[in-house]
């Protein structure tokens, strides 16, 4: 396999391999609704052979940033209509990454009375809001009943999605959020059929992915994991229970016939994830750095040794837009500016030059 070679993820045709990372930008204004300088940054990524976006909260519980975008309202969903319209405009795929941040917010972000959890465990350290640093405060365990509601909002987050005209979803179940705390024995407490063994630990992602492919198509659906990331106290190190919560998980996404799996991990090639991979029976996405920027190499490797059959990429892709272009050619590459990763305005965000562009 060629990372510039086109692929099928489920219904998605891709021209090539390269796939934008979901990555929170915080250019969405108080009400969450993406303009026309979002519309502008995917549509200058459209080479890209995907484009999943940044976070999307799906209610107002789910918020976990000042400056996240939304999928709740009329509004919101007209802003991503003028986004996928844009992007395909320019030849491109784009999936919507649906989010729910738990625990990994505060209300001050929310603008509710409560955040949320699997079980009424704080993390420890600080979260930013719009009046500065605050403590995480401990989530309302959520009931039984109130999980079901969850599953709901994501599916009615996903139908919004598509008739916004995004191409998919992409089910966000990694790097500290709700699905991940439920997945994490250290932030999973429960008692209910969502706690407690591997299986009912999986139990809500699985249950979520059974809805929304049920809802807009399995074809259109990918998953996104990071095992072992222990990231916003959603530790998971304890090998076997890892092992053994991702094969569940996995059994019960394989018979759904899904889009893809996206999984973020520091060793892809290793034996947790490429077990996974065989498990899933289906497209696997590999995203080899979090703290580690996946260079050209990295990701030509990581296809034509046969890791992944895709490969997502973050920083990269914010500071060259036709990163597609400069990797195929071995092109000189921008440098991406840490310091305007999670700020307003254009800087950092639409003015990293094409190769072409005048110096």
């Amino acid at each position: 396999m060629d990372l510039f070679s086109p692929v099928a993820l489920g219904d998605l045709q891709l021209s090539n391999r390269l796939v934008m990372a979901p990555l929170t930008r915080m250019r969405s204004g108080s009400e969450g609704v993406p303009g026309p300088l979002v519309a502008e940054h995917y549509a200058q990524r459209a080479s890209l052979g995907l484009i999943v976006t940044e976070g999307t909260y799906l209610n107002g519980e789910s918020q976990g940033f000042v400056g996240q975008p939304g999928i709740v309202t009329d509004a919101q969903q007209e802003g991503w209509r003028a986004v996928a319209e844009a992007v395909h405009a320019g030849g491109g795929k784009i999936v919507m990454q649906v989010m729910h941040a738990g625990r990994v917010t505060h209300p001050e972000t929310t603008g509710g009375d409560r955040i949320v959890g699997p079980s009424a465990i704080a993390i420890q350290g600080e979260t930013h809001t719009p009046t500065g640093k605050q403590p995480y405060p401990v989530p309302h365990a959520l009931t039984t009943e109130e999980v079901a509601g969850v599953v709901a909002d994501f599916v009615a987050a996903s139908r919004r999605a598509v008739d916004a005209g995004l191409d998919g979803v992409e089910i966000h179940s990694a790097n500290g959020y709700l699905l991940h705390e439920f997945l994490a024995p250290s932030s999973n407490h429960r008692d209910d059929q969502y706690g407690g063994s591997p299986e009912n630990r999986a139990r809500l992602v699985v249950e979520i992915a059974t809805a929304v492919a049920a809802e807009i198509g399995a074809g259109r659906v990918g998953v996104r994991i990071s095992p072992e990331h222990n990231i916003q106290d959603a530790l998971e190190t304890d090998p076997a229970d890892v092992e053994a919560t991702y094969s569940a998980l996995v059994e019960g996404l394989r018979p759904l016939g899904l889009a893809y799996l996206s999984v973020l991990h520091a060793d892809p090639s290793g034996g947790l994830v490429q077990g996974l991979r065989k498990q899933f029976e289906g497209h696997l996405m590999v995203n080899s750095g979090f703290g580690v920027v996946t260079s050209r190499q990295d990701a030509l490797d990581l296809v034509a040794e046969g890791t992944a059959d895709s490969v997502a990429v973050g920083r990269m892709a914010i500071a060259n837009p036709d990163l597609v272009r400069r990797w195929q050619e071995d092109l000189p590459e921008n440098e991406p500016n840490p310091a305007t990763f999670y700020a307003d305005g254009a800087e950092g965000y639409t003015d990293y030059p094409f190769v072409d562009a005048p110096a």
